[in-house]
């Protein structure tokens, strides 16, 4: 069975850290493209960043850049994202998603493809002082 299952989230002060897994179960992530999604209250769902199965390609959204950085371990079959400066405008629930792809590079606005992956349950972050 194809599972994704997002953890690592929580509350953190304005300018702290966390870093967010993704387990992906059931496929292995070397044939796999990755992408983290969040949704603020009120907001529609946004992609955060993805990482290409091959080549390991990103995509970073604007709001993001410089601050957040995703990364994999194929040996645990595992996706992160690291998230440093993060801010109050950063609180929203973060999904994982997964999808078999032989493209060497990502887009995190392809919202058909990401429509036919394998979604996680999602992981809130509230950054609050």
């Amino acid at each position: 069975q194809l599972q994704v299952v997002e953890s690592g989230g929580g509350l953190v002060q304005p300018g702290g850290s966390l870093r967010l897994s993704c387990a992906a179960s059931g496929f292995t992530l070397n044939v796999i493209t990755m992408a983290w999604f969040r949704q603020a209250p009120g907001k529609e769902r946004e992609g955060v960043s993805c990482l290409s199965a091959i080549g390991g390609g990103t995509t970073y959204a604007d709001s993001v850049k410089g601050r957040f950085t995703i990364s994999r371990d194929n040996a645990k079959n595992t996706v992160y994202l690291k998230m440093n400066s993060l801010k109050p405008e950063d609180t929203a629930v973060y999904y994982c998603a997964a999808r078999a792809s032989t493209r060497r590079s990502c887009s995190i606005y392809e919202h058909e493809f990401w429509g036919q992956g394998y979604w996680g349950q999602r992981t809130q972050v509230t950054v609050s002082s």
